[in-house]
């Protein structure tokens, strides 16, 4: 997989989700790069990545893919995060090589079997209709969806979205977003992910977006629930977050990996952070007060 490494310090590994890439970690790893050594994955049928002989559906096959990483990388340990359907590999890491996770961060979590595909990808998951309609699709997401999703920011992202949407793009480009996202059954992947949470032994931060379209609330809510040591925390955003308040999402995860005994620095405050990274007034609010730790199920 193509890996993109910047800064130094304590690892820590980034993982998009659908139809993203790497690229979608831009701004908070511009906030992080002087304290961590951030690794931002394209995966695979993404960003600079060929697409894989496995799936989406073989979720260990790609857990297995990042543990060569960090080998290959002389990585003892590192904090992983994951967005979206990254969220879902990262948990499916994390359960498998719980040795090589610090801390666990995962953005608007798909990681339960009834979520609901974003309707125009259920279009392309229709045999027949989804061949006959790909064009149309992978036009309206990438010009319409995609930048009302970013909203006032869709400017200053063009290049970004040029990222996600280049391997999708050309003659055959929208047939390459559906054979991708016609991955097994994602209820049945799903289902396998969501039992994989209360083993989890790292402690978790479920970051959501409070006007997410995609991803319910109830699922950041439930995965906080059933994570033995998690918290959760609703910011000012919408489904994309890093992309919509790449601020917060930094000084969230700052926040969470500074509470690692491994890093931890005696007396850090906010006054010593560099400036990219400080909470201003303007970033306290868009947090609006929705920190709070959700009750264990039993």
């Amino acid at each position: 997989m193509h890996l993109v490494t910047r800064g130094s310090g304590y690892p820590v590994l980034f993982i998009h989700g659908i139809p993203t890439s790497g690229q979608l970690w831009t701004g908070v790893v511009d906030r992080l790069a002087t304290r961590f050594a951030c690794h931002a994955v394209d995966l695979p049928g993404f960003g600079k990545t060929p697409k894989a002989a496995h799936g989406l559906e073989q979720l260990g096959a790609l857990a297995e893919s990042l543990e060569r990483i960090r080998i290959e990388q002389k990585i003892e340990k590192w904090h992983v995060v994951g967005h979206d359907a990254g969220s879902a590999i990262a948990v499916q890491y994390a359960h498998r090589f719980s040795q090589s996770v610090e801390r666990l961060a995962l953005l608007s979590p798909s990681v339960f079997p009834e979520l609901k595909p974003f309707h125009l990808f259920r279009v392309l998951r229709r045999p027949v209709v989804g061949e006959l309609l790909a064009p149309v699709v992978n036009f309206l997401f990438w010009k319409l969806a995609m930048r009302y999703a970013l909203g006032e920011k869709r400017e200053a992202l063009e290049g970004v979205v040029e990222d996600f949407s280049a391997p999708f793009s050309g003659a055959l480009g929208a047939w390459r977003l559906m054979d991708i996202l016609r991955f097994g059954n994602p209820a049945e992947v799903l289902r396998a992910t969501s039992a994989m949470l209360p083993q989890l032994p790292m402690p978790t931060l479920v970051l959501h977006g409070s006007h997410d379209p995609a991803v319910p609330q109830a699922f950041a809510e439930r995965a906080g629930a059933s994570i033995p040591n998690a918290r959760v925390v609703v910011v000012d955003a919408g489904h994309f977050i890093p992309l919509n308040n790449p601020t917060v999402v930094a000084w969230e995860l700052l926040r969470f990996f500074n509470r690692s005994t491994e890093i931890r620095t005696a007396g850090v405050r906010a006054a010593r952070l560099r400036p990219s990274v400080q909470p201003p007034q303007s970033i306290r609010r868009s947090v609006r007060g929705r920190e709070h730790r959700v009750p264990r199920r039993a």
